[in-house]
C-alpha cells in the first residue's frame, strides 16, 4: 500500500452506490476519458452482458484513484479482466495505480488488459501497435478548412458542394446508424457489435448521432461522445455508396461544427493501427499520431483480438463475402466476447 500524510491507501471493489461518487471523482479529472465514466461500464454490461468491476483506491474514505474493468468472457477470444472494455483507453485514474493493479489480478481471470495510464511494474507493454489522434477545433468553418493539409482540405470542398443533408439526434436515430455501422464493418471484414451496445450508451451517456443522407437515404453516420470538451466520434461508417459522394469527408467536418457549437475545444479522432489506411485517412486531416501505451499481465497465453494478426486472415476474406443478415445476425454473438 501507498501512504502520504500518514494515511494508507485501501483499495476496494465498488458497488452500484458508488457510482455517483465515482463518476464525481472522474468528471474532476483532466486525465480521464469518458471510458472511466460508470455509465461506460454500465453500458458495455447492459449492451453487451459483459460484467462490468469496478476497482477504488481510498485514503480516510475518499477516493484518490479509479480502475474501471470489463469482466470480458468468451469461448472464442478467452477471458481477461480490460479496461476499459469495448474503449480505446482506461488504465488507473488518480493515485494507487500499483495497488489497483495487485487488486485487479486478484480478481482471478487469467488475463488483465489496461488501455491507458501508467503501466505498473513488470507487465508486458506495447507501445507499437495503436496511434492516437487529437488535435484542437479551429474557431469556424473556415478556419478548420485551413487547419486541413491542402489535399483533403479539396476533397472536404468537394464533399461540401454535393447533395448531402446533415442530420443530428438522440436514441431516435439509433437505428438508422446501426444500419450504416453495420454494413461499413462487414465490409471491413469484421463483426458488427450488438445493437443494444449502441442503445445503451445514446440513453445514459452525453453522446449522439450524426447522419448523411443522399436523397433520403442515410450513406454515412457516426456515434459520438462528449467529455471534458472534447468530441469523440467513436462508431462512425459509411456505405458502399459513401465513397463516391465524399459522404464521410462530409460528415467529420459537419461533426467538428456540430462539437464547436456544442462547446466542444478539442476532436479525438481515436485510435487506429500504425501503418492501416485509418491512420493515413487521420493524418491526411491534419492529425499527428501519437503512441498510445497499453499494458498487460497474463498467467500464460495471452488472448489475441488483433484483426490484422495473420491467424485471422482467412476470417476478416471470409467475413467480408457474408450477405448484410447474416454478418448482423452472426456478428454480435462473436464481438461480445472481443472488448
Amino acid at each position: 500500500m501507498n501512504a502520504e500524510g500518514g494515511l494508507a491507501i485501501a483499495v476496494r471493489e465498488a458497488l452500484p452506490a458508488d457510482d455517483t461518487a465515482i463518476d464525481a471523482f472522474v468528471r474532476a479529472r483532466p486525465d480521464a476519458t469518458p471510458f472511466h465514466l460508470p455509465a461506460w461500464s454500465r453500458a458495455v454490461e447492459r449492451g453487451c452482458g459483459q460484467r462490468a468491476r469496478y476497482l477504488l483506491a481510498e485514503r480516510g474514505g475518499a477516493i484518490v484513484g479509479v480502475l474501471p474493468l470489463t469482466e470480458m468472457r468468451s469461448r472464442l477470444f478467452g477471458n481477461a479482466l480490460v479496461s476499459a472494455g469495448f474503449a480505446v483507453d482506461g488504465g488507473a485514474l488518480g493515485e494507487g495505480g500499483e495497488a489497483l493493479a495487485t487488486a485487479a489480478r486478484a480478481l482471478g481471470l487469467p488475463s488483465v488488459e489496461l488501455r491507458g495510464g501508467a503501466a505498473p511494474r513488470g507487465w508486458a507493454t506495447d507501445d507499437a501497435t495503436y496511434l492516437g489522434f487529437v488535435r484542437p477545433l479551429a474557431s469556424d468553418d473556415e478556419a478548420e478548412l485551413k487547419a486541413i493539409p491542402r489535399k483533403q482540405r479539396a476533397e472536404v470542398r468537394k464533399a461540401l458542394a454535393n447533395d448531402l443533408e446533415v442530420m443530428t439526434g438522440g436514441v431516435e436515430h439509433a437505428g438508422e446508424h446501426y444500419a450504416v455501422y453495420a454494413e461499413s464493418v462487414r465490409n471491413l471484414g469484421t463483426p458488427v457489435f450488438p445493437r443494444a451496445l449502441f442503445r445503451a450508451v445514446l440513453e445514459t451517456m452525453d453522446a449522439d448521432v450524426l447522419t448523411v443522407r443522399h436523397k433520403g437515404r442515410a450513406v454515412a453516420s457516426v456515434l459520438s461522445l462528449y467529455f471534458n470538451g472534447t468530441v469523440y466520434p467513436y462508431w462512425g461508417g459509411g456505405t458502399a455508396a459513401a465513397r463516391a459522394l465524399r459522404a464521410n469527408d462530409r460528415m467529420y467536418f459537419a461533426l467538428m461544427a456540430h462539437a464547436r457549437a456544442r462547446g466542444c475545444t478539442r476532436f479525438d479522432f481515436g485510435r487506429s493501427k500504425a501503418s492501416t489506411g485509418a491512420a493515413a485517412f487521420k493524418k491526411n486531416w491534419g492529425f499527428e499520431g501519437e503512441p498510445l501505451a497499453y499494458a498487460r499481465w497474463s498467467e500464460g497465453a495471452a488472448r489475441e483480438i488483433n484483426p490484422l494478426n495473420p491467424k485471422y486472415a482467412l476470417m476478416v476474406r471470409t467475413w467480408r463475402k457474408l450477405p448484410l443478415p447474416i454478418a448482423n445476425f452472426i456478428g454480435p454473438w462473436i464481438s461480445r466476447g472481443l472488448g
